[in-house]
């Protein structure tokens, strides 16, 4: 987990380095700046998780600062806690106002500081967590409620012509309807197995992480993408060696089938797409290269977004598949991500931790 980050808006470099001095030995990222305008500057730009801010400084002092501060979309849930001498009711009162969580006087007490500031981070990354839970739940509503409906309502139509068909003996449309069934009925079973994943991947607090060759999960990922080269006939290219990695096997299979037949799915026509890694000290950077039409900037910032869709007119799909990936790949301890100009085709990647080759009697996964 990467350490924390705040910021610290103090004009008396004294009080800085005291700050510094008893924080740092708490594995915090400090962030620095003397004045409200520089303040705001560093807030916009490194997005710290607390700050902590003197009221008294030259220039715009601390209330108006966390005024401005809290006009900031991006920034204005940042908690604020006010460090100043200024200790009567009034004075706390504004602070409040202004949006701060807490207030502080001087001089300051460090560990009461330390326990503020460990009450007020947690409470942040809880917030953060619902807002994220409640956007989630309200997607998963609408999966269920619209993305279900539809291959339900073709089930229910279908099934009223087949009867029809069934006491007219018309062996024609009683088979056209009944693959129109059978088809919705799998793409409901689809949309289901990946909201469960989705699911899982959230409820799933610790996971048994073991070391594994990566060319066991390729060939395992091979044999379920068959469906997917009958559909949309290409050329997949797979790199011969693959290296050890740490990891959750059966959600390293679903990484690679969601790149993979994405690729297929909105790559070229015919579709090339090329399996790669890159290996680095501490970790593995695998990659999925299309010859698509590659992505815009805006569609790009998209992708990962639970629920999002960008090419509704040239495949089916529910929105499901990347953010699926994203979640598993942070759970493992690695990063997402997409390179891709327009018309150059895109390269989806994702890293994992490196795993050294296992000894004779260490357990590895191959199958």
């Amino acid at each position: 987990m990467s350490a924390k980050k705040i910021l610290i808006i103090e004009d008396n470099p004294e009080n800085i380095g005291v700050l510094f001095h008893f924080l740092e030995q708490y594995d915090y990222e400090l962030l620095v700046a003397t004045d409200g305008e520089s303040g705001l500057e560093v807030a916009v730009e490194k997005i710290p998780d607390l700050i902590l801010l003197d009221v008294l400084m030259p220039g715009i002092n601390g209330f108006e600062t966390c005024r401005l501060l809290k006009q900031q979309s991006q920034i204005k849930a940042i908690p604020v806690i006010f460090m100043t001498a200024l200790s009567e009711v009034e004075h706390k009162i504004i602070g409040f106002e202004v949006g701060g969580v807490d207030y502080v006087t001087k001089p300051l007490q460090q560990q009461e500081l330390l326990m503020r500031i460990r009450t007020h981070l947690t409470i942040y990354d809880l917030q953060r967590e619902l807002v994220q839970k409640n956007a989630e739940l309200e997607a998963f509503a609408h999966t269920v409620a619209h993305d279900l409906k539809n291959p339900l309502n073709i089930i229910v139509g279908s099934t009223e012509l087949i009867e029809m068909a069934h006491e007219s003996r018309d062996t024609i449309t009683f088979n056209k309807y009944l693959i129109k069934v059978r088809n919705a009925a799998n793409k409901s079973a689809d949309i289901i197995e990946s909201l469960l994943l989705l699911a899982g991947t959230s409820r799933h607090k610790q996971l048994f992480i073991q070391p594994l060759d990566m060319r066991f999960v390729i060939t395992k990922v091979r044999e379920r993408l068959d469906f997917i080269l009958k559909d949309y006939p290409g050329e997949l290219k797979i790199p011969d060696q693959w290296p050890f990695i740490a990891g959750y096997p059966p959600w390293i299979e679903e990484i690679w089938i969601n790149y993979i037949s994405n690729a297929f799915k909105y790559g070229g026509r015919p579709p090339v797409v090329e399996l790669g890694l890159d290996e680095y000290k501490d970790f593995v950077r695998f990659w999925v290269h299309d010859n698509g039409p590659g992505l815009s900037q805006e569609e790009q910032a998209k992708l990962f977004v639970p629920f999002t869709r960008l090419h509704t007119n040239r495949a089916d799909g529910h929105g499901l598949g990347l953010s699926i990936v994203q979640r598993i790949v942070s759970k493992l301890g690695g990063h997402v991500g997409v390179e891709s100009t327009p018309g150059q085709g895109s390269t989806f990647y994702f890293t994992l931790p490196r795993q050294p080759p296992p000894s004779t009697d260490e357990e590895v996964w191959t199958d």
